[in-house]
């Protein structure tokens, strides 16, 4: 797993009711944070985060949407899974999406 190049492609594309972010979760981590898109070597990206929560009866899922929400400013309720819930790789959207969103993807594909 390589790093990837923000401007290569995106861990994030437009959807009808908003966007869709592809992400690799890695749960029980010492700390909740995104740590920026990484690449695989089929050419995949996503978003990389970790959090703290075990992957059980969807805590780790809930620990994702709490720390997209707060390091994106959105509310919890406009963020779900799309895909993967069981699974490291997900699809998550985020409905209704403020102006400047995507630059603030920008930010977090750069480690900000």
């Amino acid at each position: 797993m390589a790093a990837a190049d923000a401007g290569d492609r995106r861990f994030f594309a437009p959807a009808a009711d908003g966007i869709l972010l592809f992400v690799r979760l890695t749960p029980r981590s010492s700390a909740d944070r995104i740590e920026g898109i990484a690449e695989d070597a089929a050419g995949s990206v996503w978003l990389a985060a970790r959090v703290r929560a075990v992957p059980e009866f969807g805590k780790a899922n809930a620990a994702l949407i709490a720390l997209l929400a707060k390091r994106l400013k959105v509310p919890k309720s406009s963020i779900a899974i799309m895909s993967g819930e069981t699974s490291r790789s997900k699809t998550v959207r985020i409905s209704d999406p403020p102006d400047g969103l995507a630059a603030l993807l920008d930010g977090l594909a750069k480690g900000r």
